[in-house]
Formats: C-alpha cells, structure tokens, sequence
C-alpha cells in the first residue's frame, strides 16, 4: 500500500491552502508572507482544520521555498498545473490545484444503513450510494456491504486507486488505535480492528471515527459551520450525539466518548435505555423510542393518522410521525413537542457549559422539522444564561445525509494531507 503524502509541513499547509480551490503561485506567496503564528500559539497539526485563513497562517516561506515545495508536490503527483491565472496587473502567475487524480471514500455506517461515496480531492462528491444496513448484524456483514458499494462505485469509472478512506460508525471509537469501544448499539463491534480491515481491503490509508463527529467534520467543511470555530452538532437519529468542535478541531475526550449525550439521564424513573441504565434522553427520544410512542398513540386511539398508517405497514417510524405532525395530527405534534423539550434541557445545560458559536440539529430525527426546531430553540434560550445565548443559532442542518461521507473524506484527508 503506497499512497504519496507531504514531506514536510510546508507542503501540508499548502495542500490544505488548495483544498478550497485552485490558487494562483502569486496568491500562494502572498498568503505565505503573512507573519508567522504568534509566539505562544499552537502549531498545526494532521488533525486540525489547519490553514483556514480564519484559524491561523500558514506557515511562512519565502518565494523560493514556496516555488520549491509546489513542484515537489507537483513531482510526487498531489498538484498539477492549472493554466495562467487572472493578471494583477502585470505578467499573469501560473495556477496549481489539487491532483485530478486524487480520490477519497467517505463511509458513513449508520445504525440501520450504510453511505459509500467517493470524492476528489477538493471532496466534491462524484459518486454515491446508500443501501439498508443493521448495524447489529456484525462487522463482518457490514464490511461486505461497504466493499460491494466501493466496488460498485469503482466499476462507474469513479476511481482506478483510493487515496484514503474515512469511517464513521455509530459508537465510541478509540481514535488512536481505530476500533470502536464497547458501542452500546453496536453488539460484536467492541475492538473490532475496522481501520485496519478497511484499509486492507481497499488498499489506501484508513481513519475511523464516531459518525456524529464526522458529521460535525462534514459541517465544519462544507455546511453551516464553515465561519464557526466553536460549535455543537446534534445528532437525533436511532441513538443521539453531540459533535464538539474546539478552536476548528474535534474533541474526542480521553477516551473518544465525548459528545455521548443520549446517555445523559432527564428522569431517573424513566424507562430503560439501550446502555442498561434508566431515564436516558435517548430512551425518550432516539428512533427507537419514539417510533414505540408513536404505536402506543396509533393504539390508543389518540392520532387516527398514525392507526391507519400502523394497519397499513405493521410498523411505524419517525418518518410517519413527521408526516402526521404535517397533517396536524395533534398527538404526533405532542410527540414532537416532548421530545424538543427533552432534547433542549439538555442542550441547555451543555450551551451554558460551553458557550458555542452554533448548534446544529441534524439526523434522521431531526428531519421532524420547525416543531422539533422551535421546542428546542424554547428551552435552550429560556434556560441557559442569557450570555451564552444572546447570539446564539440553533438551527436544521442543510447537508442532511451527506455531511456524514463528506466529513468521512474530510476526516482522511486531513490525515493524507499533513507531512
């Protein structure tokens, strides 16, 4: 397994310079000269947002070296040349992009489906595919589902050789070593070496992470986040977590369980949740939870929409309660209603903790809409200090399912892509 890297960290800083877009080797040079990263601030590392004009220079070079480093990384096949750029006034600079050639695959393992798409190495999306998939069905299942995807995708002519490929997967992951720990809804996962079996079998360089904090990566690169340093990302789907996003970075915590906020209990008399204990908010309000509400409100009498629905399929979804809230069906709105209220008490409690620049609301839950919005947005600003939410958004994601596989393929690129 070969795949060609920066040598050094001016060619890092470089790469992720032109992960926005072509630039000129004027323009280059002009961002280089900037003064060096105050004394006392932390250098970049593989796994920062680094050099986002907003976070932090790059690091300086003189025009020689710049010139020295474009054509390394042109020589080792990262850059190529991209015509003259626009004239500032006298002879016109030669442009450089990212290598056409270069390819990633953003894998996005949800709870009960699986997202392959492959990207350049700007990560547009140039190829993507979705299939039903139960989590609980092992790796060993799952991993042939995503390599049939792949293989799929390479058989369109989307890419001959993968670059890197990024994993997200809906547990704790140790980050260091790239397995999931003991993932509450992930039975056969715990340690189970999926980096490593990835990269085997895809032949490139592998990252795995916690599928909310690909999503906030995904966000961070091509969503809402993109001017935001410091934000949350919540995600409501079969189990509920928080993104955290730090100065433009991940937070993992110590053990990558950070963010792991449906486990954080609303009634210590409330029902028992998939982790064993009792009263958490994904008990509440994870797919699970509300798609078992929503049947105790077709049986009952209480939503005429939701019975018919119910005689129809023989199983309700989130998905139906949202449809039935759109028909103004009061008990699917109350649903709704409960479980914002639910969500935002908590979330209320992190904002005043940490004092995001943003929260967005995103997964397969959070497609209920502007009532689960609204709820959210109620608790969260009537609980939380008046300084922290003062200028605060709260708001739906744009990118839906695609912030998974682009924050996938952001994940690795950001490890191809540092020296």
């Amino acid at each position: 397994m070969k795949t060609n890297r920066p040598e050094t960290p001016h060619q890092a800083a470089l790469l992720r310079l032109l992960q926005d877009g072509p630039r000129s080797r004027a323009e280059l040079a002009d961002i280089t000269a900037e003064p060096a990263t105050p004394a006392g601030s932390p250098m970049p590392t593989s796994g920062s947002a680094y050099p986002h004009s907003r976070r932090m220079a790059p690091w300086r070079m003189s025009r020689s070296k710049l010139n020295a480093e474009l054509d390394r990384l042109m020589k080792i096949g990262l850059i190529e040349s991209d015509g003259l750029a626009a004239s500032r006034g006298g002879r016109r600079s030669g442009q450089v992009r990212l290598s056409r050639d270069i390819r990633f695959a953003g894998i996005d393992i949800g709870a009960t489906s699986v997202d392959v798409a492959v990207t350049d190495g700007e990560l547009t999306v140039l190829g993507h595919m979705s299939e039903p998939c139960d989590i609980r069905s092992g790796p060993a299942h799952v991993l042939d589902r995503v390599l049939t995807l792949t293989a799929k995708l390479r058989e369109q002519g989307l890419f001959t050789q993968l670059h890197g490929a990024g994993i997200g997967v809906p547990g704790p992951v140790n980050f260091a070593e790239g397995v999931p720990v003991v993932p509450p809804i992930m039975p056969g996962w715990d340690r189970y070496p999926m980096r490593e079996a990835i990269s085997h079998e895809l032949g490139c360089p592998a990252m795995l992470d916690n599928d909310v904090n690909i999503m906030a990566l995904g966000e961070l690169h091509a969503g809402l986040a993109r001017q935001v340093d410091d934000f949350l990302l919540v995600k409501i789907g079969t189990g509920i977590g928080c993104g955290i996003v730090v100065d433009g970075k991940i937070y993992r915590g110590v053990s990558g369980s950070a963010g792991d906020i449906g486990h954080i209990r609303v009634d210590e008399l409330g029902p028992v949740c998939a982790c064993g204990n009792t009263g958490c908010l994904e008990a509440y309000f994870g797919g699970a939870a509300l798609a078992a509400q929503a049947q105790i409100a077709a049986r009952s009498g209480a939503s005429p929409y939701l019975a018919e629905r119910l005689a129809a399929t023989g199983t309700l979804t989130a998905e139906d309660v949202a449809s039935a809230a759109t028909q103004g069906d009061p008990a699917a709105i109350q649903l709704i209603r409960d479980g914002g209220r639910r969500v935002g008490q908590v979330l209320a409690g992190l904002v005043s903790f940490f004092n995001p620049g943003l929260v967005i609301i995103a997964g397969g839950v959070a497609r209920l809409g502007h009532v689960l919005l609204a709820e959210i947005r109620s608790v969260v600003y009537r609980r939380s200090l008046p300084l922290a939410t003062g200028n605060l958004p709260i708001i739906l994601s744009e990118l839906e399912e695609s912030a998974g596989i682009v924050g996938a393929a952001r994940l690795i690129s950001d490890h191809v892509y540092s020296a």
